[in-house]
């Protein structure tokens, strides 16, 4: 793992992130969609970009097909959930400010995506393996 790895896996995230606010911003404003409805759609949208990105620049990996999707999308949604029992842990049993809990969970769940990301999904195999 290098460093060079790590500022790669956070400009696609930067990236992402830009993403999916732009997206919600023009299918709420624009095509006048429901914010949530905006926000699932920008999300799915940010999960392609983000794959593709994350496969040919951050990771290059060689593997192709269905199945390093399916196991982006599991991690993805993995850090969604993370997210959300996050969140629901520091406001509503924590009674912390959501402020507080976001950062907390802008620091988890990029580690968390990052390492199985790293060591799953776009995990090379090895001779001998």
């Amino acid at each position: 793992m290098t460093l060079r790895l790590l500022f790669r896996y956070g400009i696609v995230g930067l990236l992402g992130t830009a993403l999916h606010f732009a997206a919600l911003f023009v299918l709420v404003e624009a095509a006048k969609l429901h914010p949530v409805l905006a926000s699932s759609l920008g999300f799915v949208l940010v999960l392609l970009v983000s794959y593709a990105l994350n496969r040919r620049w951050t990771f290059q990996a060689s593997a192709s097909g269905w199945k390093p999707l399916a196991k982006y999308t599991v991690v993805s949604v993995t850090g969604l959930l993370l997210n959300i029992g996050l969140m629901y842990l520091a406001v509503d049993r924590l009674h912390w400010h959501y402020a507080v809990g976001q950062c907390l969970v802008v620091v988890a769940v990029p580690i968390s995506n990052f390492l199985f990301n790293y060591y799953w999904t776009f995990r090379e195999k090895r001779s001998g393996e």
